[in-house]
């Protein structure tokens, strides 16, 4: 029988206040550690934390404590879900986990959003490293939240004149009938996840300010054509519900000095009598187009409740168990 290597490992923390922030009131933030761990004892006496156990259990509970010192050394408070994920991050060989959440990205008046997931901050780099980019992936992995966040910050900074958010008016599986009121009122609830986003991070007063000067414009994507979009950040939104043709419709609006985001979840299809969807194909068309970046997100980027991530990878394993009985049919 072969044993396990133990090790014995002593970090120092420099000073009081560090090590209250670091392990959480009444050592919250420490038992969640030692529940991860089960085999590996952790003591805390004054600013030095004693780790003992399995060698490689032991090295990774030593990395988490490093990355979340990282953290409250730089002013980030911890909670439970930061600490989880932590964790999660470090057990994936993900580099750098801290370096995830001081990620900052600045939508006005000191507020800043902040990627939760490797995933996550891949997509904003590739957002700011990119001229056109693809988010794609399963609801709630922030796809259009961190675009509107990137397209506020470079609105906020002069990289941009103005911002520009589309969503093709296809409703999700129910008919809504007819609509009364003008053309606003019409397309209102299909434009509204738009709305909610840019109160949260601007508030409902800068928005309307912003919206009535013309600084950011909310379009149904059906009053793109013609259009060259100049000096702005463009989003389209739910881009699963386009076309090909309305895709490349879209695509071809890009004028100087502007950023393109395209995010959309390929699962979701609300396209109905066999039309085929945009986004599913725009890839083979445009994966070797220098400037061109896809960012696929997964569900262990979702940061809704923890139930979303759960729903997410159920369907996901769902739908891969229908794949394999139908290529075993037509084998």
């Amino acid at each position: 029988m072969t044993l396990t290597p133990a090790t014995d490992i002593r970090i120092k923390v420099p000073s009081n206040h560090l090590i209250v922030d670091l392990l959480g009131e009444h050592d919250a933030h420490l038992r969640l550690i030692e529940g991860a761990f089960p085999e590996v004892r952790i003591v805390a006496r004054g600013n030095q934390i004693d780790i003992h156990g399995p060698e490689g259990d032991g090295e990774t509970v030593r990395t988490i404590f490093d990355e979340l010192l990282i953290l409250v050394q730089e002013g980030h408070r911890l909670d439970g879900d930061r600490v989880n994920r932590v964790i999660d991050l470090v057990r994936k060989d993900v580099p750098s986990p801290s370096g995830i959440f001081t990620e900052a990205i600045k939508v006005g008046r000191g507020r800043v959003v902040r990627p939760k997931t490797h995933g996550q901050k891949r997509y904003v780099d590739a957002v700011r490293e990119n001229t056109l980019i693809f988010g794609v992936g399963p609801a709630g992995t922030g796809k259009t939240y961190l675009a509107m966040a990137c397209a506020i910050e470079a609105l906020l900074s002069g990289s941009v004149r103005r911002i520009i958010l589309s969503r093709p008016a296809v409703e999700a599986g129910e008919r809504l009938g007819f609509l009364p009121g003008d053309l606003a009122a019409k397309v209102d609830p299909y434009l509204r996840p738009l709305y909610d986003a840019l109160y949260e991070m601007l508030g409902p007063d800068e928005t309307a300010r912003l919206m009535e000067r013309g600084t950011i414009e909310i379009a149904p994507l059906a009053y793109m054509r013609g259009r060259t979009l100049n000096d702005a950040f463009i989003v389209l939104d739910e881009a699963q519900n386009t076309s090909p043709e309305q895709m490349k419709m879209f695509l071809t609006r890009m004028g100087f000095n502007s950023k393109m985001v395209v995010t959309g979840d390929v699962t979701q299809v609300d396209l109905t009598d066999g039309r085929r969807s945009g986004l599913r194909i725009v890839g083979t068309v445009l994966r070797d187009v220098e400037g061109i970046e896809f960012v696929e997100l997964r569900g262990d980027d979702v940061v809704r409740h923890r139930i979303v991530a759960a729903i997410v990878e159920a369907y996901e394993r769902y739908e891969e168990r229908l794949r394999d009985a139908e290529a075993g049919a037509s084998s």
